[in-house]
């Protein structure tokens, strides 16, 4: 349920953050070329108010459902084949890269960025894995804590690294049928199931071509992409769930993709859709080999 919600606000803060970066040619929505204060303290304010109001509503709606318990941890590494984890990482990775940008637009020097924007997700997320750290039913997990710094520590050190994102964590879902079997978990509709059914959720590091050699004539907006996927599970638990595919197993993936945000297009509102839905990897022929001993090809991978 956390994981879900940790979506959902970075589905939103994407889209408000295109839309800003490439709205139309108006002086608010255009970056600052230097420190805008006001801008700066919108940016703050307007994120205290999300960040608090979020983990006030959780406490007070989600987890006061469970009982409360002292502060203590829950090792869950070895659930849901480390999915979880994978969700955890891309979460802190885009509400990082959210707050990196809307500092950006107010005109923050690019340390500044790093420090309090990049971090963004780090924090909030950690801040949720206090308030499970007081429910008995959920325990803070050191594997998430691990997922949200990695997530950001991919943002930071490319931004240090190359001073732009040339490897970007990318989604895709397909339904499954071990949804059917256990709708309350897994989810009842293709919504529900896209956030919470990991059997039919593919994590990936789509890295852009161009951009590790920019005097080459490979199209700009080509990418290869790496996966990670697994199947086979009912249950978060490490063990046999379902007569037909027995053993849960993992997934390997290579296959291509496109950084919708390298295609041209002189069209403001082509560049604001193309920005907010690039976490989505574009379906496209795809190698697999798994932890069965398989090797497989699909020609259309979703």
């Amino acid at each position: 349920m956390i994981l879900t919600i940790h979506r959902t606000i970075i589905f939103f803060l994407l889209l408000i953050c295109a839309i800003n970066t490439n709205a139309q040619e108006s002086s608010f929505f255009k970056k600052s070329d230097s420190l805008n204060s006001k801008r700066r303290n919108a940016v703050i304010i307007t994120e205290s108010l999300l960040t608090g109001g979020t983990l006030l509503a959780l406490n007070g709606l989600w987890y006061k459902d469970y009982p409360r318990s002292s502060f203590h941890f829950k090792n869950d590494n070895n659930d849901w084949k480390q999915m979880d984890k994978a969700g955890h990482l891309m979460t802190s990775y885009y509400l990082g890269k959210v707050g990196m940008e809307v500092l950006d637009w107010s005109g923050v020097s690019k340390k500044n960025q790093l420090i309090y924007g990049a971090t963004l997700g780090f924090t909030f997320l950690t801040a949720v894995e206090v308030l499970d750290g007081f429910s008995e039913e959920w325990g803070a997990s050191p594997g998430d804590i691990l997922a949200n710094a990695t997530g950001t520590a991919l943002l930071v050190g490319q931004e240090l690294l190359w001073q732009e994102q040339r490897i970007t964590v990318k989604y895709s879902f397909h339904q499954t049928n071990f949804a059917k079997q256990r709708p309350n978990t897994l989810g009842e509709n293709f919504l529900q199931q896209s956030l919470k059914d990991y059997n039919g959720q593919t994590y990936w590091l789509s890295a852009n071509i161009w951009s590790f050699n920019k005097q080459s004539s490979i199209p700009k907006w080509l990418n290869v992409a790496f996966g990670y996927g697994a199947e086979g599970m009912l249950y978060g638990e490490t063990k046999p769930t379902n007569p037909i595919t027995q053993d849960p197993y993992r997934q390997f993936y290579l296959s291509l993709d496109l950084d919708l945000t390298k295609i041209e297009t002189k069209s403001k509102l082509l560049q604001s859709v193309f920005s907010v839905v690039n976490f989505i990897k574009i379906p496209s022929p795809t190698l697999e080999i798994n932890t069965k001993g398989q090797v497989k090809f699909h020609y259309l991978y979703f």
